[in-house]
C-alpha cells in the first residue's frame, strides 16, 4: 500500500511574525511579490504591513475583490505577470488566501500565507474553492502543491473577535475522528491515498490540544492578549487541523456540514459551527464510547460552540427538511462514503435527531 502526506513548505507563528519574519520568508524565495490584501486587512493592518516591508523587498499591494472566481484569480495573474512578481503574498482570510494560491500556480510562483484569523485549517493546505463572481459556490480546485511558507501572527489573531478563534476550534474538533474513520478504513486523503501514521498521530495531537487548552484560548482572545495556551490552539486550528484533515481524510462530520448547508436557516452560521454539530452527529452515528461524547459535549457547552440543532438555526426543523440534509451528506463523492461501514441518510437523519437530545438534555442540567 502507498501512502501520502503533503505539507506546507514552512510554517512560522508567532506573535509580531509580520514585522520580524515576513520580509525575511519573501526573500527566501524572491524579491519582488505581489501582496493580495482583502479590504478589511488593507484598511487595519496595510500600515504594519508596509512597515514589514518597506525598504526590505520590492513589493506592490492589490486590493482582493471579496470572491475567489476564476476571473479574479485571472486578474491577479494578469497583475501579477506584468509587475514581474517572483512571489505570490496573500494576507486575509480564506478567500483571499485561496485566490493567492491559485494565482501563484496558475504562474508557477511560489506562494507565501498570512492568515488573519484562526478560523479554518485552509491556510495550509493545496486546497481552492472557487465561486461565482456572485458568491455561488462553483467548484474545488486542488492545486500542485502547498503554499511555500504560512505566516501566522498570533497578535493579529488575538486582536480578531473571539467567534472567529471559536470556528476554527469546531472545525479542528473534527479533525481527529475523520482522520481515524479513514485509517480505519484505508480510505483516500485529500491525495486520493490513505495517509501515513504521522497523519493520524498529528490529528489526535489537534484534538488533545484544544481540549487541553481551548477554555484558556478562548479566555485570552477575548482579553486579546497572545498567551501559551492561545498560541497552541491557533497552531491545533490551522497547522494540526490543517495537515490532520489533508492528510489524515474527511469522513461525516464534513459530510454532515455540506449537508447542512441544503438548508437555507443555517447559512447565518459559519463553517466551523455546522462541522461542530457534524461532529456530534458524527459521534452518534459511529457508536463512540458515551464517555468520549460526553467529554466532547462538556468541551464544546464550556465554550459556546453549538451543541443543538436550534444553536445553527435549525430549531424548529422538520424530519422532511433534515432528511434533504442527510441525504446531500449522502450523496456521491461526499466524504460520508469514507466511513468503515454502510451509512444512509436514515441513519444520518437518527444521529442528528441523536445529537440533538443530548444537547438539549446536556443544557438543561447546567
Amino acid at each position: 500500500m502507498i501512502t501520502t502526506a503533503i505539507f506546507p513548505g514552512r510554517y512560522v507563528q508567532g506573535a509580531g511574525a509580520i514585522a520580524h519574519s515576513l520580509a525575511e520568508e519573501i526573500l527566501r524565495l524572491g524579491s519582488k511579490a505581489l501582496v493580495l490584501e482583502d479590504p478589511v486587512v488593507n484598511q487595519k493592518l496595510g500600515e504594519k504591513l508596509d512597515g514589514a516591508l518597506k525598504g526590505k523587498i520590492d513589493y506592490q499591494v492589490e486590493i482582493f475583490n471579496s470572491e475567489c472566481s476564476d476571473e479574479e484569480i485571472e486578474r491577479i495573474s494578469a497583475l501579477a505577470k506584468s509587475y514581474g512578481a517572483e512571489v505570490i503574498v496573500g494576507v486575509g482570510g480564506g478567500k483571499t488566501l485561496d485566490t493567492a494560491k491559485a494565482t501563484g500556480a496558475s504562474l508557477k510562483r511560489p506562494v507565501v500565507i498570512v492568515p488573519t484569523l484562526a478560523s479554518t485549517d485552509a491556510p495550509c493546505s493545496s486546497l481552492v474553492v472557487i465561486y461565482t463572481p456572485q458568491g455561488q459556490f462553483k467548484r474545488y480546485l486542488m492545486i500542485p502543491r502547498n503554499p511555500d511558507v504560512v505566516l501566522v501572527d498570533s497578535a493579529v489573531i488575538a486582536e480578531a473577535p473571539v467567534r472567529f478563534l471559536l470556528s476554527g476550534i469546531g472545525d479542528a474538533l473534527a479533525t481527529w475522528f475523520e482522520a481515524e474513520d479513514c485509517r480505519i478504513k484505508l480510505a483516500g486523503n485529500m491525495t486520493g491515498r490513505p495517509g501515513p501514521m504521522t497523519a493520524f498521530g498529528l490529528a489526535r495531537l489537534c484534538f488533545d490540544t484544544l481540549l487541553k487548552y481551548g477554555v484558556q484560548a478562548k479566555n485570552a482572545c477575548e482579553q486579546q492578549k497572545v498567551t501559551p495556551a492561545l498560541e497552541h490552539v491557533i497552531e491545533a486550528n490551522t497547522l494540526l487541523s490543517g495537515l490532520g484533515f489533508e492528510s489524515g481524510g474527511l469522513a461525516a462530520a464534513h459530510a454532515i456540514h455540506n449537508g447542512l448547508t441544503v438548508l437555507p436557516q443555517t447559512h447565518r452560521y459559519w463553517h466551523g459551527e455546522k462541522v461542530t454539530f457534524g461532529t456530534l452527529a458524527m459521534l452518534m452515528l459511529t457508536d463512540r464510547d458515551p464517555e468520549l461524547i460526553n467529554t466532547v459535549y462538556r468541551f464544546c457547552l464550556d465554550l459556546g460552540l453549538p451543541t443543538t440543532l436550534a444553536d445553527i438555526g435549525l430549531e424548529n426543523v422538520s424530519d422532511a427538511e433534515l432528511l434533504k440534509a442527510a441525504e446531500a451528506s449522502c450523496q456521491p463523492g461526499e466524504t460520508m462514503h469514507n466511513e468503515p461501514y454502510e451509512v444512509t441518510p436514515a441513519s444520518v437523519l437518527a444521529a442528528m435527531r441523536a445529537a440533538d437530545a443530548e444537547g438539549r438534555r446536556l443544557k438543561a442540567l447546567r
